[in-house]
């Protein structure tokens, strides 16, 4: 056996064994609104939750997954499995969005698209796209700490979804799609070669597959290499409406064969594609994917993989026309024994000494947001001032937030009201953020403190927030909540002064996506710009519950 091949395998026991220990010492979480672990089986989607374009690498037996972030930060969530079903979400690869300064405030739907994680000589590397600035990589040799300051690989303008490849011989290349709405060109994959450290390209690279008319929209390439071909998978046909393809060729620069391996069919999940091709030690190959389901985001999907030809066939084909449709339900993968259930976590109690793992920020944190101290038993969001010119809260940045978790859920928090010296003008309380928002919050005003519901339509064009309903309070503090039911994020606000008896208020909220994202639900506090400085809200908990 070669010698790097003994160390790589060493590395990997290592790491694996160290690994081991550190998920031993922390306790699952399993959610009360959505679980992929049916005992044998499964049922998809393993995670309702909108990790978008997901990438999904093994190293010895464990999974990890990434996924795009965007604007969000911190950025790039690292999740681990055991099982390739029960996920839990471990770290995050970026603190801060790149550039720092460019992204201190919410540049929605710029920023970290379509990564690619892969495990190289000891090392775990992510490579992503931002479309305006180039690409980016960030490695480390134990994902679960922090990770290396990032570096860009290749500067340039509509750069997206790039995948690293090492090859046999040394050799380092990285494949890549185009953002149209910069380049001017999509539908294209292309091929440059990278010095082996994989910190930077060495050419201009050269187009290797043109979908233009059969596979339009292609991109988020994953590379691979199997018996003698290399092998590009790649989504085409658009987020919500595309299928996998697969292209394969003995030669890295083609020309490649091509084939559709994956489409919606008869089924109800739509566009099947962009994820990863992953197998067990057991032998079995497997594929995630995304399907895009609106308001919830892309939510993650695994199908069962095989190989025909040396072609995959991912699904079930189930009219024999050689083409797999994706599967609801199916046996688990076999990993070699049963783990337990775990799911990414929603709920958060606010009584550690960090937030929850869960949380994002709209836009890189400011340390002067929020302050959690050791032993206190709730979270201190300072009332940030927005600028008037701002009517909504679509380019707040101190916004923090985090997924839809299921399509039937709860939302709810205990929050009080500090607003110091100001006699009107701060306000805190529970959102659901998309393109379209609504809020329900405490307010002050010189008689008192009142409950309102707000809302903002079509937010990114700087439309005014409106305020539907206005309850006075007897206090500054209230229970808040908010019932998020199908179809597709019908959201019911209500609160209560006791914690027991709620009061629905104003109508149902349509929820809707974001920028690339689905929608999000979490907490925030502001203040208008002429309300004197100071004033913050204490939450005491935030609990995603059945009901």
């Amino acid at each position: 056996m070669k010698t790097k091949n003994i160390l790589n395998i060493l590395s990997v026991t290592v790491f694996t064994m160290a690994s081991n220990y550190l998920h031993a010492q922390e306790k699952n979480y399993v959610s009360e609104v959505w679980k992929a672990d049916l005992g044998k089986n499964y049922k998809n989607p393993i995670i309702y939750a909108d990790y978008s374009d997901p990438d999904v690498i093994r190293v010895g037996n464990d999974y990890y997954m990434t996924a795009s972030s965007f604007n969000e930060a911190p950025g790039l969530p690292i999740l681990h499995s055991k099982d390739m079903v029960n996920w839990k979400l471990v770290n995050y690869a970026v603190e801060d969005v790149l550039p720092a300064e460019y992204f201190s405030v919410p540049r929605r739907g710029d920023g970290i698209w379509a990564p690619s994680m892969r495990f190289h000589k000891g090392e775990f590397f992510i490579y992503w796209g931002d479309p305006d600035f180039g690409i980016y990589m960030v490695k480390t040799k134990d994902p679960l700490k922090k990770w290396e300051k990032p570096v860009l690989v290749m500067e340039g303008k509509g750069l997206i979804d790039a995948c690293p490849f090492w090859d046999e011989d040394g050799n380092a290349y990285l494949v890549h799609g185009w953002a149209g709405s910069r380049a001017g060109v999509k539908s294209i994959l292309t091929l440059n070669k990278m010095n082996p450290e994989g910190t930077k390209v060495l050419d201009k690279g050269i187009h290797i597959f043109d979908g233009h008319e059969n596979h339009p929209t292609v991109e988020g390439p994953k590379m691979y290499k199997r018996n003698g071909y290399y092998y590009v998978f790649a989504p085409a046909g658009g987020v919500a409406t595309g299928w996998q393809l697969v292209l394969r060729s003995k030669n890295i620069y083609g020309p490649y064969e091509e084939k559709i391996v994956l489409e919606q069919g008869s089924t109800k999940i739509n566009g099947p594609h962009q994820g990863a091709w992953v197998d067990t030690p057991s032998g079995e190959d497997w594929f995630y994917h995304f399907q895009d389901v609106d308001t919830y985001g892309r939510i993650v999907h695994l199908q069962p993989m095989k190989w025909e030809k040396d072609w995959p066939v991912i699904g079930t084909d189930t009219n024999k026309n050689g083409i797999g449709e994706p599967v609801l339900t199916y046996k688990k993968p076999d990993v070699g024994k049963n783990y337990p259930i775990i799911t990414p976590p929603e709920t958060d109690e606010f009584d550690g000494e960090k937030l929850g793992i869960q949380w994002q920020w709209s836009a890189n944190e400011n340390i002067v947001w929020s302050s959690k101290l050791p032993g206190q038993k709730f979270l201190r969001l300072f009332s940030i001032k927005v600028t008037e010119s701002e009517k909504n809260l679509w380019k707040v940045p101190n916004l923090l937030t985090q997924k839809f978790p299921a399509p039937n859920f709860t939302a709810s928090t205990k929050v009080k009201l500090i607003p110091e010296d100001a006699k009107e003008g701060k306000t805190a309380g529970l959102l659901v953020m998309g393109a379209d928002h609504a809020s329900l919050v405490i307010t002050n005003k010189p008689d008192g403190f009142y409950i309102q519901l707000r809302k903002a339509e079509k937010a990114e064009k700087n439309s005014e927030e409106k305020i539907l309903s206005e309850t006075k309070l007897k206090g500054n503090e209230a229970y808040l909540k908010v019932n998020v039911s199908e179809p597709n994020g019908l959201s019911q606000f209500s609160y209560s002064e006791n914690g027991k008896n709620f009061v629905k208020i104003g109508d149902v909220f349509q929820a809707k996506p974001g920028k690339w994202i689905g929608a999000k639900v979490g907490l925030y506090s502001i203040s208008t710009t002429k309300a004197p400085r100071g004033g913050y809200a204490d939450f005491d908990w935030f609990r995603i519950t059945k009901e």
